[in-house]
This record gives C-alpha cells, structure tokens and sequence, in this order.
C-alpha cells in the first residue's frame, strides 16, 4: 500500500442493486469492471472508477434460474464473464451488452467457477463434489471427474500445468493439468479446507479453513510457510492484492483481516455487519470488493456489495 495513504484515511463505498443476498464479486482482468452475483437469480456488471466519482452503470445478466454462487471473468477478455448457478447452467455472458452468449447444461447444482490462466478452460464444481472442466470455444465438457470426498473450492496454478482442490477432509488436493493425475496430498487444515488463493505473483497460495486459520504456501516446494490467526470463526473467503504483499480473509467475524504477506502482521481491519460471502482485490489498485449476508432494519436479505479503498474527501 502506498505509504502516502494509510488504510485509516480510506472509506467504503456501498453499491445497491440486487433484491437478495450477494455470493460473489469479481474483478475483470483490468480492473475497470466489477462482477456481483446473487441469490436473486441475476448477475451484475459494474464500471468502477478507481478513484470513486461518477455515477456507475451497472448491466443486469438475466437468465439463470437460480443462485448465481460464483462468477469469474475470463482472464485474457475484459468483457467475457462466466456464471455458475444453482440451477445446473454455466453461462457465458458479454459485459458490454449483457447477453448470454453460451449455456452450458451440467448434471448438478453448480457452487465453484474458475478460469484457466490462458483463458482457454473453466473449471466448474457442483454440490455433488464432481469437476466438469468445459473448452471455452466450444463451451463443451472435456473432463468430468466425480470425487469421494468433500470438494470445495477449486484454482490453477499461474502456469495452468497444476490444478489445486480444498477438501472437506483438512486437505489441498494437488493435480496435475490437463491429465488430472493426483501430484501431491497437502495436509494443509485440522478441519475441512473452504477457500483458496493463488498469488497473482506466482509465489505462494494461501488457504482459508474450517479451523478459522488461513495458511500460505510456498507453490514451488508446497510447503506451509506462516499461519494467520486473526479470524475466530470458520475462513469462507480470502484474496491476495495485486501486488500480493496483501492477503484479505473474511468469516462470519464482524470485521474482514487485512495482513502482510511477509510478516503476518494485521495492517488493517475493515467492520462488517454480517458473515461475509466474497472478498476480491483489484487487479490494478488496493480497491477491495467484499459481500456478505448483510440485512437490512426489516430483516431482508440487502442484496449490496461494497468496495473500500476510497480516499476520504
């Protein structure tokens, strides 16, 4: 973070848009977009401006069926953006027009969503613990594999050539792409691994547990260098910044951990208002998009977002 603006002389902004909870925000590649899906069926697309003047437009993604659990842009495309519902579809979808280009049909409730690097393949988990990776071309399953165990969320390496899984058993399941063949069982949590995060750098993933502890890890020798311990209830969601000297975690605690990577130390902590669902830094500047169960004074579900980083006025 530049040292010319301590974290205290920055503020959140609320963004209000969907009728019911949101799951999932994401950044496109650039940083000039934000991804926000929901409970209410719908996904939407955001212009932010990184300094936070203008008025922002936001585009409505209609079509699902159900949640939209996750959401992921496609990383080589600023306007190219995937969704996963519930309702056993991935979509893809164009940002500047919000029409859904392609529909993929798969055979359980969709809950995890990522992007290959090179943009080529999406991963797709479902509540049923099975892995469908589609060819984005011609949005067409080219892998299924059903696991015996608990899968949670899923991550290539920067290369492509691992594939990282989080399992309900405490562990990071580590295998290698394309041939899905398993590398390297990590037993990574004594409770059931939730989230994970790769460093935009290559350095390091880190991942977030049912124990309440966030672990880092060395990606070249797979070994567990530091631990955070700031958080007290189960890890649901955890992102590095761009420049990954920042790690952010977030659980049902009222405040979101910001740490330094390096030393572990808590350089920031951001109150919240309810568990929180999704935390996502920006791409190109220490903007951090967070959602979470927030309710508002009849009980409703809010259906907001909120990005802080914003210089004071």
């Amino acid at each position: 973070m530049d040292e010319k603006i301590p974290f205290k002389n920055l503020h959140s902004r609320e963004y209000s848009g969907h009728k019911k909870k949101v799951h999932s925000v994401a950044w496109n590649c650039i940083g000039t977009k934000l991804a926000s899906g929901s409970v209410d069926q719908t996904a939407r697309i955001w212009h932010i401006e990184p300094h936070g003047h203008g008025k922002v437009k936001d585009i409505e993604l209609k079509g699902h069926t159900d949640s939209v659990d996750q959401l992921c842009w496609d990383p080589k495309h600023a306007d190219l953006i995937a969704t996963a519902s519930g309702d056993k579809t991935v979509r893809l979808w164009d940002a500047r027009s919000g029409k859904c280009s392609q529909q993929a049909e798969l055979s359980g409730e969709n809950i995890n969503i990522t992007y290959k690097p090179d943009g080529i393949h999406v991963a797709v988990g479902n509540r049923d613990d099975e892995l469908t990776i589609l060819d984005v071309r011609k949005f067409k399953p080219i892998h299924r594999r059903k696991f015996n165990y608990e899968v949670n969320e899923i991550a290539w390496n920067m290369t492509g050539e691992m594939f990282f899984l989080t399992t309900g058993n405490g562990t990071v399941e580590v295998l290698s792409y394309p041939s899905l063949r398993p590398l390297d069982t990590l037993m990574a949590h004594t409770a059931g691994c939730y989230c994970i995060a790769i460093d935009p750098v290559g350095r390091y993933f880190a991942v977030g547990s049912a124990d309440s502890l966030v672990s880092l890890w060395d990606i070249s020798e797979m070994l567990c260098v530091r631990t955070f311990t700031k958080l007290e209830w189960p890890v649901r969601t955890i992102s590095f910044n761009y420049t990954g000297d920042l790690i952010a975690s977030a659980s049902e605690d009222l405040f979101i951990d910001i740490s330094n990577v390096q030393t572990g130390r808590t350089v920031h902590q951001i109150p919240c208002r309810a568990a929180m669902n999704s935390v996502e830094w920006n791409p190109k500047y220490n903007l951090l998009a967070y959602a979470g169960d927030d309710k508002n004074k009849y009980q409703a579900d809010e259906g907001v977002f909120r990005i802080f980083g914003f210089e004071n006025a």
